[in-house]
């Protein structure tokens, strides 16, 4: 509490203060602390490769949980921007491939930590129209979270489907839990504290690719189990 020259609290600057927008700032800060962290980790990695099993499982900890939070952070922030800033899509043209080999150079020491083999299939003179970070946010999202439920592979495959792209992101693990799977996309966005999962990615990807629209269609996200490594697959779908 503050108080005026008159001696008396200024109880107005304490009720217009817009926590959403201090707790935005916080999160923004965090956001950039973690990578810094993530850089300081991937250069001791370089420079100090795990000797054992035992330091591997270390890093790979380390690097997903960081990459994780710094992930959920850059996610809040984007839907923040949504709701208060009406978030502008900066759609323009690119080769798909290179989108995605960004994300996995990105996410190489995890990856590696992990001993996780992630297998791209797509045309490398296939183009879309898309905006480029955002899109590229999902991808490496998601990316991140397959990673801690896939056994040794991850595949990402990208087709023309309908006339609307397809970029389907599968996993060998035991898939999605049914609960997921049956409910509707949006009442998932909610917290699981037996998990800790805020389902948080979910709410992103289907935001950013409903933003996304043409010819009278828009993106969305569809879930799916039996992929094609035999776990979960998630596919993003853009007009």
């Amino acid at each position: 509490m503050y108080d005026d020259p008159n001696g008396r609290a200024d109880k107005d600057q304490v009720n217009t203060l817009d926590f959403s927008f201090v707790l935005a700032s916080s999160v923004h800060d965090m956001k950039n602390s973690l990578g810094m962290l993530l850089n300081s980790l991937e250069v001791m990695v370089q420079e100090a490769p795990p000797q054992n099993d035992a330091q591997k499982k270390y890093f790979s900890t380390l690097s997903y949980e960081a990459s994780r939070i710094n992930n959920e952070l850059v996610q809040l922030l984007a839907l923040y921007r949504m709701q208060h800033e009406k978030i502008m899509v900066q759609v323009d043209e690119h080769v798909v491939v290179d989108v995605i080999e960004d994300q996995l150079a990105r996410n190489d020491m995890l990856f590696q930590t992990r001993n996780v083999q992630v297998d791209v299939v797509c045309d490398p003179e296939l183009r879309w129209y898309f905006d480029c970070d955002l899109i590229g946010g999902i991808i490496n999202n998601i990316l991140v979270n397959c990673v801690r439920y896939s056994r040794q592979r991850m595949e990402v495959r990208v087709q023309v489907v309908d006339r609307m792209l397809c970029l389907a992101i599968a996993d060998d693990g035991r898939g999605y839990p049914q609960a997921m799977l049956d409910a509707p996309l949006l009442e998932n966005a909610g917290v699981s504290f037996s998990t800790g999962s805020t389902n948080l990615g979910l709410l992103f990807a289907h935001r950013v690719a409903a933003l996304h629209h043409a010819h009278g269609r828009q993106g969305y996200i569809h879930l799916a189990n039996e992929g094609p490594l035999g776990g979960g697959v998630l596919s993003l779908y853009l007009p």
